[in-house]
Parts: structure tokens; C-alpha cells; sequence
């Protein structure tokens, strides 16, 4: 059972990441080490031959680790990206929704490791596949 519900966690990254709404799209599902969120892609988000960015796309996948994590040890906005690698896979399609589901691999007391598939709406193959580690302060320090 997740330690926060969707509402919890729209509250909580609308108070520490108000700047981030327009790249993190929407938490759609929290659930046993994963999350899922959505982002509708806007004008902001495309680059030059109507694609959305990268630096886009991984927001959304950074975001959507960070979900996952947090569904799992609770609030602590201090727990911060230490790696995140990115693989670009193909274009993501016009006009569609991108999905990032995000897994936890890894949950350490220390370190997470996860690994996020970004996909088009209605599409089977994915258009990004990213790795990455976060770091979570100790009791203590949270």
C-alpha cells in the first residue's frame, strides 16, 4: 500500500516544485514500488520539427521515479536524483499523451535505483527507457 495517496502527492509537489507542474504532467495511478503519470504535451514542450524535448521527456521520467519513490518511503522532499541516464527511442507520436511508468528496482535505506518507460499514448514500443538512482537523507535529515 502506497504511504501517499494521489491527492497527497499533487499536494505535495504542488507545495516543493510549483515551477515543475508545466513538465510533470499529472499522477495518474501510485501503486507497489511504481508510479504512472501523464503529460499532455503543449507548445512549450516541442522543439524545432514539432517533437517534445528531451529535456521534457525527462523531467517527466525524473518526476515519475520520484512518485514511485515517495509512494513508497513517504514525504521527504530532500531524497534527490543522483544519476539519471536516458535512451531516446523514437519519436514520440503527434498530438498523443506521454505515459511514464516508473519501477522501483531497488529500495535501499540509503539508495533507490528504478527504471522508467516512457510511452505514446495507445503505443506499444516505447519512446524513451531511462535508469535512474536517488539518494534518500536519513531519518534524521528529512
Amino acid at each position: 500500500m502506497a504511504k501517499m495517496t494521489i491527492e497527497a502527492m499533487h499536494a505535495f509537489l504542488a507545495e516543493h516544485f510549483p515551477q515543475g507542474k508545466d513538465y510533470y504532467g499529472r499522477v495518474e495511478s501510485i501503486f507497489h514500488h511504481g508510479a504512472l503519470l501523464r503529460l499532455s504535451p503543449e507548445d512549450a514542450h516541442l522543439r524545432p520539427g514539432g517533437t517534445v524535448s528531451g529535456p521534457v521527456m525527462m523531467a517527466l521520467a525524473d518526476v515519475a521515479m520520484y512518485v514511485a519513490l515517495l509512494g513508497e518511503i513517504g514525504p521527504v522532499p530532500m531524497a534527490v536524483t543522483t544519476n539519471l541516464n536516458i535512451n531516446f527511442l523514437k519519436r514520440p507520436v503527434p498530438d498523443a499523451d506521454l505515459l511514464a511508468e516508473a519501477k522501483l528496482l531497488k529500495l535501499g535505506s540509503r539508495l533507490a535505483v528504478g527504471e522508467v518507460t516512457v510511452t505514446s499514448e495507445g503505443e506499444e514500443m516505447p519512446v524513451a527507457h531511462v535508469t535512474c538512482t536517488y539518494s534518500i537523507p536519513p531519518p534524521d535529515k528529512r
